[in-house]
């Protein structure tokens, strides 16, 4: 994907949903460890966006694969039929602004083999700043065609993340302080998959909140190691912002696997090796 068909600005979605050919919105607005969103969303959403769960619908129940496992792939088929996804249908997938939720739904459908979706750059909060028109109450849709077929981008399980940090690059997406072993508010310990690169997620993003063009993005990772036929992984805490960071990737031209169960998964398990402090090792 070239970052055109990655994702659109605001004024680039108004026109589209003016046009002859409107993308399914999706409204996948979220906060980690607080309530869903489902009343910000029907207090004011784009024209059209169905309101998709993150918790609920784009994760499997949480444990030893992670605190956001991914969903059975059935069961997030018939979720995106009911939002009104077809497969031969585009669709725009959107947050509050941080774009981690929607990156994390913009990858699960790229990854069940949906061709045609974006995120929408900067969320609702560039929507609305760009003069974008909300409306309220709950949308439903005519029911989509959409059929998953998983496998068609890159994914890793804790035994290829773990290879790849050391064969390859493994990038994680998490605060730095949390993949040094500082702080680690939310999983059983801190610090990091032994080799991975430290690679916050939020400095993919500039001060206006939308992602950075593609060239500081590919300067970015080339200084972190992205570069040649270096085959690059990412993982983060639950396989959320991790999701952005290989949206940013693609957005560079470089191709890029999830590891979805990331550090929850990862440190679930007390066998696995943990590293600490700034260096990989």
């Amino acid at each position: 994907m070239t970052e055109k068909s990655t994702i659109l600005s605001a004024a680039a979605l108004a026109a589209e949903l003016a046009g002859p050919r409107p993308p399914v919105l999706l409204d996948v607005r979220w906060q980690l460890g607080g309530p869903g969103r489902r009343p910000a969303y029907e207090a004011g959403h784009l024209p059209g966006a169905v309101y998709v769960d993150l918790d609920r619908e784009l994760a499997g129940p949480a444990g030893s694969g992670g605190r956001h496992p991914l969903p059975d792939p059935e069961a997030f088929g018939a979720v995106m039929r009911r939002a009104g996804v077809s497969s031969d249908g585009p669709v725009v997938v959107y947050d509050g602004g941080q774009g981690w939720a929607a990156a994390r739904a913009w990858w699960l459908l790229r990854w069940t083999g949906h061709p045609g979706v974006r995120v929408l750059d900067g969320g609702l909060a560039a929507w609305t700043a760009a003069g974008g028109v909300v409306t309220a109450g709950a949308v439903h849709p005519v029911e989509g065609d959409f059929k998953p077929t998983p496998g068609a981008v890159g994914l890793l399980d804790a035994d290829a993340a773990g290879a790849l940090a050391g064969s390859g690059l493994l990038l994680d997406a998490r605060a730095g302080e949390r993949y040094r072993g500082e702080v680690e508010p939310i999983d059983r310990v801190g610090g990091h998959i032994p080799g991975a690169v430290s690679a916050p997620t939020t400095e993919n993003v500039g001060p206006d909140g939308l992602l950075r063009p593609a060239p500081e993005l590919r300067a970015r990772f080339a200084e972190l190691g992205a570069s040649g036929g270096t085959p690059v992984g990412v993982y983060c805490g639950s396989g959320v912002s991790g999701a952005h960071q290989v949206l940013a990737l693609e957005v560079a031209g470089i191709p890029a696997a999830l590891y979805a169960g990331s550090w929850s998964e990862w440190s679930f398990d007390p066998a696995r090796p943990v590293a600490t402090g700034p260096d990989p090792r």
